[in-house]
């Protein structure tokens, strides 16, 4: 297929090819300007236009009727199939069936957040979108946004921003703290004071190249920092930790409540006011309007809202 010229097209002025088709159509300068709701004026000047740029008459007067030339009568079917294509394109609704779509989504998150919600989009996605496929991966802060900007990531859900006029996104919950342990190892019967707290040795959890982990803005904020041995960047392995060393593991409640117990650990409160962000959900503004994009998105606050609803964590 010969490609299209778009240097030389630019030259033309396309609405030329409307009057074209209300001229040949209409046979009448008078009748072709009330069709497209212009004064006869303009209509004879594209008249006029469109005789030399296609070096022929387009209509020419016959008696007391205007007839087209046999240049015009051949172009005829071909700009009239050409003008309900591009209306079609201009008033077509984008169609989205989730039981028949066909699509990969690609997810970014924090390692806790992609356990959190996977597992229960996955099972939604299998009996309403079985045609829905998704890519999950752990990433930190500072790449989301050129990810989502370059369409390697379609959603990324977390402590993400999207204040960017490039970025839309939804705060899907706040987030709290607790701290667990093995009480083999740390004695549960002593108060985790603040003063304890911060002596006893710490594992976080960090998708960056910080040992204070994702708590940094928060200890930060109040002026503290924790004895911290072992950062990680999947919290499976910080609970892991906690059960095999005496150590404090801070992290979401959320998943805290969930996965602690499998592995023998008690939860206790953060004594610190540790204020962390919010999870929120970001996307492209590009995407913003994609059905597909829309209704899985919408899937997502569904899911996690139900089961926050449902915990009481």
């Amino acid at each position: 297929m010969k490609p299209i010229d778009h240097f030389n097209l630019r030259s033309f002025d396309l609405n030329l090819l409307i009057a074209f088709d209300a001229l040949v159509s209409e046979r009448s300068v008078t009748k072709a300007a009330h069709r497209l709701r212009i004064r006869q004026p303009a209509m004879s000047h594209a008249l006029a236009t469109l005789r030399i740029l296609l070096a022929d008459e387009v209509l020419v007067r016959t008696g007391a009727v205007m007839l087209p030339t046999a240049k015009a009568v051949a172009m005829a079917p071909r700009v009239a199939e050409m003008l309900r294509q591009v209306q079609g394109i201009l008033t077509a609704e984008d169609r989205f069936d989730p039981e028949t779509e066909k699509r990969i989504f690609r997810f970014g998150f924090s390692s806790e957040l992609e356990v959190f919600l996977m597992p229960g989009l996955t099972a939604y996605l299998q009996h309403h979108a079985p045609g829905i496929r998704l890519l999950a991966r752990g990433l930190p802060r500072n790449e989301v946004h050129t990810l989502l900007d370059t369409g390697k990531l379609d959603i990324a859900v977390g402590c993400f921003d999207f204040g960017l006029e490039r970025h839309c996104g939804m705060p899907l919950y706040e987030q709290s703290l607790v701290c667990c342990f093995n009480p083999d190892l740390i004695d549960p019967d002593v108060q985790i004071t603040v003063e304890r707290y911060l002596a006893l040795p710490h594992v976080l959890m960090t998708l960056k190249d910080d040992i204070q982990g994702c708590l940094s803005e928060a200890l930060g904020q109040i002026g503290q920092k924790l004895n911290v041995v072992l950062a990680v960047s999947d919290f499976l392995t910080a609970l892991a930790t906690a059960a095999a060393a005496p150590v404090l593991a801070t992290l979401p409640s959320r998943i805290a409540h969930q996965h602690a117990s499998h592995f023998g650990l008690v939860l206790r409160p953060v004594p610190l006011d540790l204020r962390i962000p919010a999870i929120s959900m970001v996307w492209s503004a590009r995407s913003d309007r994609d059905p597909a994009a829309m209704w899985l998105r919408a899937a997502v606050a569904s899911i996690l809202k139900k089961d926050i609803q449902s915990s009481n964590f």
